[in-house]
């Protein structure tokens, strides 16, 4: 009994994280529901926007808005490949915020950061249900 009580906890904190993070439905319609598509797809997202964001902040300190913006950019593609809106509408954030708030680009990076790393958490429970 109280498995099972674990059990719908955990399938109740998957469920919310999966439409805070990333639409499963987008994800499976983008990888045909091929579910080692889908791992494939998921752990290439995970490694590019970690390197993504890292590249991002390196660039931020010494102040190339344009080179930010282009890294939001392919960012922003990505996520909005396997569903990750979150992340999707971040990098757009980030992306303007490269061209006309650049004041305002080191906040923008780290709300960016938060909403690639809720995905990555994500990711990596979806990864270990195989």
């Amino acid at each position: 009994m109280a498995l099972s009580a674990l059990e719908t906890a955990q399938s109740d904190s998957s469920e919310s994280l999966s439409s805070d993070a990333i639409d499963r439905r987008h994800l499976a319609r983008m990888t045909l529901g091929d579910r080692s598509l889908e791992q494939e797809v998921l752990q290439l997202f995970d490694r590019q926007a970690s390197l993504l964001i890292e590249r991002m902040r390196h660039i931020d300190r010494a102040g190339d808005g344009a080179a930010i913006g282009a890294l939001a950019h392919t960012l922003k593609g990505s996520a909005a490949g396997i569903g990750a809106g979150k992340v999707a509408r971040a990098a757009e954030a980030a992306e303007q915020a490269a061209v006309h708030a650049p004041a305002d680009l080191s906040a923008t990076i780290d709300r960016l950061a938060a909403a690639v790393d809720d995905a990555r958490v994500l990711i990596a429970a979806l990864l270990r249900q195989g």
